[in-house]
């Protein structure tokens, strides 16, 4: 019964994320805004769906970890628990060689699974660090829906093509959430005369 209104909570939660930003992500308009052409988006989206099928083939790994893949650009971020190191090693050498993984950031925890609460609230987490990210205001052309948020342990990883001084600002707004323990930036930088958008 707890669970289910949490879940409740979140659902409802979730839905007064901001509005702009929201429906960007949840009408998949956010592409119009994105600093990845096309093609990366296409391979970006290719490169978590090969990821996920691989890993949840692998039976010496079931119910002995739980991860999530994120792939920004060919960067791909992996986030969550392995009970052994060598479960780990066995996720990190089965996306290693996807193709078009250009660069793997393991940051899976040895330990034990996280907890379906544990997991909530790292959902919330999200929430929250993306409508923080969003109220920045004081950095011209900045756009919310170019910092994607992934959450987990209390961690906030943001990844994205973003100028330094937007980076900065967005991991500054996340790291003031309440909840967040630490803010871990995988982002890849990029000057003004080098963009396209």
């Amino acid at each position: 019964m707890k669970q289910s209104l949490l879940l409740i909570y979140i659902i409802t939660l979730s839905a007064c994320s901001s509005v702009g930003q929201g429906l960007a992500e949840l009408t998949g308009l956010s592409f119009l805004h994105d600093r990845r052409d096309s093609a990366a988006i296409t391979l970006d989206e290719k490169i978590e769906d090969s990821a996920i099928i691989e890993l949840h083939g692998l039976d010496e790994i079931k119910d002995k970890s739980h991860f999530n893949i994120t792939s920004y650009n060919g960067k791909l971020l992996l986030t969550g628990e392995a009970e052994t190191e060598d479960i780990r090693e066995i996720i990190i050498a089965n996306v290693r060689i996807i193709s078009g993984v250009k660069l793997v950031h393991n940051e899976i925890l040895v330990g034990p699974l996280s907890t379906l609460q544990s997991r909530s609230e790292d959902f919330l987490l999200t929430i929250k660090a993306k409508d923080a990210i969003a109220e920045i205001k004081d950095k011209p052309g900045f756009d919310a829906t170019r910092v994607k948020v992934v959450s987990e342990n209390k961690t906030v990883f943001l990844m994205g093509l973003v100028h330094e001084e937007e980076g900065d600002a967005a991991a500054k707004a996340a790291q003031k959430v309440s909840g967040v323990k630490k803010v871990v930036t995988v982002f890849e930088y990029i000057d003004y005369a080098n963009e396209n958008n």
